[in-house]
């Protein structure tokens, strides 16, 4: 006998079927995906805030902007999700698709990957 996944209830229907209804599906999926514990929590936070942060102050592609600026917002540089180097030795920080190159102390470039 077949079984939900989260609440035990005999399933109907077809034989590939592992949830009685969507409730139970989303119930089972959001504790499998939850984040384990408070670091990978807050990592994962600051990480969507960075992204956030660049998005709203890189709306044409190509921006530079004070490193002031992204400090104000509560942009926090040591969380990236890559680094790109490019041939002359220039190092680009990304937080999935939106990218910054620190220009000086009081600078940054924001960029996107295309």
């Amino acid at each position: 006998m077949r079984t939900c996944l989260e609440c035990e209830t005999k399933l109907v229907g077809r034989e590939d079927k592992k949830f009685c209804n969507d409730s139970c599906r989303n119930s089972y999926n959001n504790k499998i995906n939850k984040d384990s514990n408070n670091l990978m929590r807050n990592t994962n936070n600051q990480l969507r805030k960075n992204y956030r942060i660049l998005c709203l102050l890189n709306e044409d592609g190509k921006t530079k902007i004070l490193t002031s600026k992204l400090l104000q917002q509560g942009f926090d540089f040591q969380l990236f999700t890559s680094i790109y180097q490019t041939k002359s030795g220039t190092t680009y920080y990304f937080v999935y698709d939106q990218g910054y190159m620190n220009i000086d102390h009081e600078y940054c470039l924001l960029v996107i990957r295309k």
